[in-house]
């Protein structure tokens, strides 16, 4: 049989006292209101001795507030997204705040579903990485000035605070490393949806390496991969690709799960990385310290990015007119075994 719940009512009950008496105490409002000290010490010991859980969430809307924060990300699954995560979490808690984690799927039906939902859980803020083509199909679900935080991808004429990081500079940057080792014939994989910003900028990114070397691209040498296909289907396509173009001496992916597809894709074919083929990735994870080669990334400040992201929807919190703030971090590229010189 179910434990009935204790409520505010069954102590004042127990007590023959009023429900209102009982929420002042233990809402410790007790002494300004003179509240006799013998009646406060009854209250506290039945709410012990009942074993009273206050409803927080109710409490919460009473006092306005429900020390809760939304988190939405695309792919919890993913590395980075589990990474920041965990950050955003510890951070939040240490701030009082309790946290609802979502995933999209990067699925903008779904991500609307989501949004609505963390609205009717009334949560305080939310802190998401959005799927959606642009801010005004986001501002048609969040209404105007609710605290909001976007990170890792951004929304075109956006008046939302962000944190990221310059994605095209770090490209720009690994590319360039592959050019001064000797690699002309350089590859590029990156996924769908392309609207995405920072999956755009991580091709400007590699489009302006070229540009600035006053090189000639490849149309050939760029391939796109929907996320939506099973991974089966990534490792069929980027084997075909590998195969295809033999010419490519290096190749940079969007991100880490199309490297880990890449360097099974590469092993498959008897493609020796990096004797063969050159590889770099956008975000790096500790498994490609150990990975055979271990993998030459671009690493993003994940903690610095969770921890600002909070520090955001909480300022909006507690500071009316807060002007958005669009926060651009330090991104850190490790070369490893797999890029080398070209022979």
């Amino acid at each position: 049989m179910k434990a009935q719940k204790v409520t505010l009512s069954s102590i004042a009950s127990e007590l023959n006292v009023s429900k209102t008496l009982v929420s002042l105490v233990l809402n410790g409002k007790a002494d300004a209101l003179a509240i006799n000290k013998d009646t406060q010490r009854r209250v506290l010991e039945k709410a012990r001795a009942l074993n009273y859980k206050p409803n927080q969430v109710a409490r919460g809307l009473r006092m306005g507030q429900t020390k809760t924060l939304g988190l939405l990300v695309a792919d919890i699954s993913n590395p980075f997204y589990a990474r920041i995560t965990r950050t955003i979490e510890h951070q939040a808690e240490a701030e009082g705040y309790s946290l609802i984690v979502c995933s999209s799927d990067e699925n903008e039906s779904r991500e609307r579903r989501l949004l609505k939902m963390l609205l009717d859980r009334q949560v305080d803020g939310i802190i998401m990485t959005s799927t959606m083509r642009s801010t005004e199909t986001l501002s048609q679900i969040v209404p105007q000035g609710f605290p909001l935080v976007l990170f890792d991808r951004n929304l075109g004429n956006s008046n939302h605070h962000f944190v990221g990081v310059d994605n095209v500079k770090a490209v720009q940057q690994a590319i360039g490393h592959l050019f001064d080792t000797g690699h002309e014939n350089i590859g590029f994989i990156s996924l769908t949806p392309d609207h995405i910003s920072s999956l755009q900028d991580r091709r400007k990114g590699y489009e302006a390496a070229f540009a600035a070397r006053n090189k000639s691209l490849n149309p050939a040498h760029l391939l796109q991969v929907d996320y939506m296909q099973l991974k089966e289907k990534q490792y069929e396509l980027i084997s075909r690709f590998l195969k295809e173009h033999p010419e490519m001496t290096a190749l940079f992916t969007a991100n880490n799960n199309l490297a880990v597809a890449c360097l099974k894709s590469a092993r498959e074919l008897g493609i020796s990385i990096p004797k063969d083929l050159s590889l770099i990735t956008f975000d790096d994870v500790e498994l490609f310290q150990y990975t055979a080669p271990a993998l030459s990334s671009i690493a993003q400040p994940l903690d610095e990015i969770g921890k600002v992201a909070v520090q955001l929807v909480l300022h909006q919190l507690t500071e009316t007119g807060f002007a958005p703030r669009k926060e651009i971090l330090q991104t850190t590229f490790t070369i490893r075994e797999s890029s080398c010189c070209r022979e």
